[in-house]
């Protein structure tokens, strides 16, 4: 953190510009909203800003954004932490929890959302209409961040990254400037902004596609891993097979032995196939069988559901963790690899951790119609290593996350943007993105912020 005259310096500046009944929203080191704001989901590496705004419209954050300018000092957002790397050390933090605007266009089929809204809002305000956006797994995950990444939804494979389906955002640029940017207005930022992440200033709105989905059919079925390789591999033959209205995933992990879980997992090594399926309702369940012979079912929670369930599907919990991760994007890995990777799978640690794999293609592996940031849409499959610290990172877990990537590393393209977590070096920033796409986001982050004010967490490359 800044020394403390300078940060109360940048304390005064911002709390003169907003001015005398705005002045109660900035937070100054030390104080409880100054401690909410800048923690979240991921708690570790949390931001150390001189100051925090709790922002309640644009106004507020192009304050932040000049403020920070004029004293030269970083600016960042944050609305739930999930995907921080590195926080921001001094200037300012715009907290975007109250921008939180969702309004649905039934007619259109389009939502229109403020950079604090989280999937869990969308999803409730579209629900009543039929409609259901590309979110992920997760509701608690931001809207907007979430999509600056790309996006991988479960209903991906039928309708392709969330960033695939943005009509625009508004954006207030390192100098201050707003910009409502299109396909038609700024063709070069809307290509950056849908996939290529957050270093192109501080996205305040965003207007995308809704579809006309009001239940899936999916959940997830928890099998005897007496034979982890077979149960991996018939997986994968599975997922070979499965139309593109078919979204799932596979890991493998052990149940603690206490109350709370449910009798047949206690104690025990299991693994977890998960899917949700946007296609006809009665169709689901034959598509699923197959895999109910793989191994024991010891739980199945796979149904029709309403989409407002869709947390339900792969049982993602939402508590605060310090963790660490590592996601590759993989092209047809092929059963000896899975034999492999089960094999580091069923390995006993002494620290929590998650290896778990996506599929993909499908209309994720198609372009669309307008060009977007989002690479190495080639990837078959998405390969997930999660440590969680407690509370320190170490050697032990390092090695895991390293180990997992480097056992599938001919079938590797690069690293999924969304799926690392914690801090991210440039050079595995580089790797989220194919050489010329990579080339033309630092052109234009370079053109639209030369002073690198913005802090992101996904720094593209170091700044010549």
């Amino acid at each position: 953190m800044s020394d403390q005259k300078h940060t109360n310096d940048v304390t005064r500046t911002l709390r003169a510009r907003l001015g005398q009944a705005h002045r109660d929203r900035v937070y100054a080191p030390g104080s409880e909203g100054f401690e909410r704001a800048r923690s979240g989901a991921q708690s570790l590496s949390p931001h150390t800003p001189d100051a925090v705004l709790r922002a309640t419209d644009t106004e507020d954050v192009r304050t932040a954004v000049r403020t920070a300018a004029e004293l030269g000092v970083p600016v960042a957002a944050q609305r739930t932490g999930h995907g921080r790397g590195t926080g921001a050390s001094g200037g300012i933090l715009v907290d975007t929890t109250a921008l939180d605007t969702v309004e649905v266009d039934p007619r259109r089929r389009t939502a229109r959302v403020g950079a604090g809204a989280i999937w869990r809002d969308v999803i409730d305000a579209a629900a009543p209409h039929g409609l259901a956006p590309l979110s992920g797994s997760a509701p608690a995950v931001g809207a907007v961040s979430y999509t600056l990444g790309g996006g991988m939804s479960l209903m991906g494979r039928r309708h392709g990254y969330a960033a695939d389906h943005v009509h625009a955002l508004d954006l207030v640029a390192a100098d201050g400037e707003t910009h409502r940017v299109t396909a038609e207005t700024e063709p070069d930022l809307f290509w950056a902004l849908r996939g290529g992440g957050g270093s192109f200033g501080l996205v305040t709105g965003m207007e995308f596609a809704l579809f006309p989905v009001s239940h899936l059919y999916g959940g997830s079925l928890y099998l005897d891993a007496t034979d982890i390789p077979e149960a991996l591999a018939a997986w994968l033959r599975w997922t070979a097979t499965v139309p593109e209205e078919m979204t799932s995933g596979a890991c493998a992990l052990v149940y603690p032995d206490v109350e709370g879980v449910p009798e047949p997992m206690r104690g025990r090594m299991v693994v977890q196939l998960s899917m949700a399926w946007c296609g006809p309702l009665a169709q689901g369940p034959t598509w699923v069988e197959p895999l109910r012979s793989i191994a024991p079912v010891l739980r199945d929670t796979t149904r029709v559901l309403p989409y407002a369930e869709s947390e339900t599907v792969f049982d993602d919990h939402d508590d605060p963790a310090p963790y660490r991760g590592r996601a590759m994007m993989l092209t047809d890995p092929g059963e000896d690899a899975m034999t492999a990777l089960s094999k580091l799978m069923a390995a006993d640690r002494p620290f929590m951790s998650l290896v778990s794999l996506r599929h993909l293609g499908g209309a994720m592996s198609r372009p669309p119609k307008v060009p977007a940031a989002v690479s190495h849409r080639a990837a078959t499959h998405a390969l997930g290593v999660l440590t969680f610290a407690t509370p320190h990172d170490t050697d032990a877990m390092a090695d895991l996350r390293a180990r997992a990537t480097g056992l599938l590393t001919e079938h590797t393209l690069g690293l999924a943007s969304n799926l690392n977590f914690g801090p991210v070096p440039t050079s595995d920033v580089a790797r989220m993105y194919e050489p010329d796409a990579l080339a033309r986001l630092v052109a234009i982050r370079d053109r639209v912020d030369p002073h690198g004010r913005v802090h992101t967490n996904r720094p593209l490359t170091p700044r010549r």
